[in-house]
Formats: C-alpha cells, sequence, structure tokens
C-alpha cells in the first residue's frame, strides 16, 4: 500500500512538471524561425509609416494604447497585457516576427491575416519601429 503511494506521488508529481513547463513554455510568445526570417518587403517610408499609423489607429490602439505603451483601455483587463511596443524586448524582434504575430495572433488578440492586405500588415510593423523612441 505504501509503495502504491509512493508511485502515486511520483506520478502526479511528473505529470504537474509536465505541465508546468508546458506552461512557462507557452508563455513567451516566439514566432517560428522561418517566419522570423522574413524581411519587410516594404520600404519604410512616409507613405508606409502613414498607413501602418491609420491602421494602428484603427485597429489596434484600444488595446496597446494611443502612444502603443499597452495601455489601451480594452487592453485594461487583458491576461496577457497587450505589448508595449516600445519595450526593447518588443523593439528587438525582426519585422518577420511582429508580421507574423500580427498575422495570426493569439489569446485574445485576434490575428489579422486574412482581414488585412499583406502591405497593410508590412506598413504596421514599421509604424511599431516608430514607437521605440
Amino acid at each position: 500500500m505504501m509503495m502504491m503511494k509512493s508511485k502515486l506521488i511520483i506520478l502526479l508529481s511528473a505529470v504537474l512538471l509536465i505541465l508546468l513547463s508546458s506552461f512557462l513554455q507557452d508563455s513567451k510568445w516566439t514566432a517560428p524561425e522561418a517566419e522570423a526570417k522574413k524581411k519587410n518587403p516594404i520600404e519604410s517610408t512616409e507613405k508606409s509609416l502613414k498607413t501602418g499609423m491609420k491602421l494602428y489607429g484603427k485597429i489596434c490602439w484600444s488595446c496597446h494604447g494611443v502612444d502603443g505603451k499597452g495601455n489601451g483601455p480594452a487592453g485594461a483587463s487583458l491576461n496577457p497585457k497587450p505589448a508595449d511596443f516600445s519595450m526593447m524586448e518588443v523593439q528587438e524582434q525582426t519585422d518577420g516576427a511582429l508580421y507574423w504575430k500580427l498575422s495570426t495572433g493569439r489569446g485574445n488578440m485576434m490575428g489579422y491575416g486574412n482581414s488585412l492586405e499583406d502591405d497593410q500588415r508590412w506598413a504596421i510593423v514599421h509604424y511599431l519601429r516608430s514607437l521605440e523612441k
């Protein structure tokens, strides 16, 4: 009987460890390597920044905030909190990674791969880069 309890405790501990490990891995949102390597085909110009800014103002600001700090009114109750685009952690990501995240979404953030054209999503990536400062 004692041996059976020990085995059950070991089994439950292993399952808990696997679940915890899986949760911790999923908490960091990382783009697949092939997607992260994609280069932005749209040149960063005044026009592309303006396009990105307009689109951001329509679809992103309510969660990510007007200034991109993750402080939008709709984002206040979200978990995880919306990204602060000025943070080094975001700015160090490749254009391809940001484009992929914008396209696919995760959790409360919907993906825009089917509702925005490719060049529109790339323009938003350029605009996100301008929020670094």
